[in-house]
């Protein structure tokens, strides 16, 4: 077994690096990915179109790893994602065109690890916030973002 840390931390280097072709060979066969905050749970293929999709609403988004944390093979990473809103977003509340708006938005990855591949992954990320902050919905009075 590898070092299941650094496995679990190429997923953000390889979204920030575009790098599909790469990304995809992390993935062990049959792995899910599930994206909390948009009700996805998603395979192998739909993964890579979802993070794909990511980059093309934010295509200078970029992930920052804050914190790691393992127990054997389950890693736990906080990341904070920052980008600007400049191609559309689609996702459960419909499109939203682009905002050219900055977005600074934490969350944590739950990381399965299998030898040297990536078995699964849950992903928590604050989708209210994020939309806020691109002008998609109204800030509550008294909230910061």
């Amino acid at each position: 077994m590898g070092d299941a840390v650094a496995i679990a931390r190429q997923n953000v280097d390889l979204y920030n690096a575009a790098d599909w072709d790469r990304f995809k060979a992390l993935l062990a066969p049959g792995a899910t990915y599930e994206e909390l905050s948009t009700q996805r749970r998603l395979g192998v293929d739909e993964t890579i179109e979802a993070f794909k999709e990511w980059k093309r609403a934010f295509p200078d988004s970029k992930g920052t790893i804050t914190k790691s944390i393992a127990s054997g093979d389950d890693v736990v990473l906080e990341v904070t994602w920052n980008g600007t809103q400049t191609g559309e977003m689609r996702g459960p509340l419909g499109t939203v065109p682009p905002s050219g708006k900055r977005v600074n938005v934490r969350a944590v990855q739950v990381i399965k690890v299998q030898g040297d591949k990536i078995a699964g992954a849950q992903h928590y990320f604050d989708l209210m916030t994020l939309l806020q902050q691109i002008g998609a919905l109204p800030t509550p009075a008294g909230a910061s973002s």
